[in-house]
């Protein structure tokens, strides 16, 4: 009898991977971000120079509750356009397709609009808006990445989580 004294047991047990997500890694979702970044820039810079937003910023006057107002409706109407679409039939932004990551609920299902979609943007949306203290939020958010679950606050408010499709 050759037995290997030193050898890890083995159990016998085998272990189906097959229809287990694995999470997304943090590059992949800080690449995925910058891609939809990007894209946001390209389509909002325009529309800030356009009506006149950088005069106001280097003038260093704040921008009024109007300007805000319908910069922020712009803003949710082009990431609609943008992504709406990919996000209900895929669990993706437009970065997220091309990196190859979806967004999923709990149980590994496409997310729903209501239920997954509006609370994992909404809530950060109009925290944003706020000034000073909205970035702050946001910054605190990006960090949770970094747990154990790679979930951002928003993926604990909606109920969802990144894995790779």
């Amino acid at each position: 009898m050759s037995e290997d004294n030193y050898s890890t047991p083995d159990s016998g047990f085998t272990h189906d991977s097959e229809g287990i997500d694995a999470l997304a890694s943090k590059g992949q979702r800080f690449l995925a971000s910058m891609v939809d970044g990007l894209i946001g820039l390209v389509i909002t810079f325009p529309i800030i120079y356009f009506t006149g937003g950088f005069k106001v910023i280097a003038s260093g006057v704040q921008p009024s509750f109007s300007y805000t107002l319908f910069s922020s409706v712009v803003g949710i109407l082009a990431f609609s356009l943008v992504h709406g679409m990919l996000l209900v039939r895929n669990g993706q932004t437009v970065g997220k397709k091309f990196i190859g990551i979806k967004i999923v609920d709990l149980s590994g299902n496409l997310p729903t609009i209501t239920s997954h979609l509006l609370p994992r943007y909404a809530v950060f949306f109009l925290l944003g808006l706020v000034p000073v203290v909205g970035i702050f939020i946001f910054g605190i958010n990006i960090l949770f990445i970094f747990g154990k679950q790679r979930r951002c606050i928003h993926d604990y408010i909606a109920g969802t989580r990144v894995v790779v499709s």
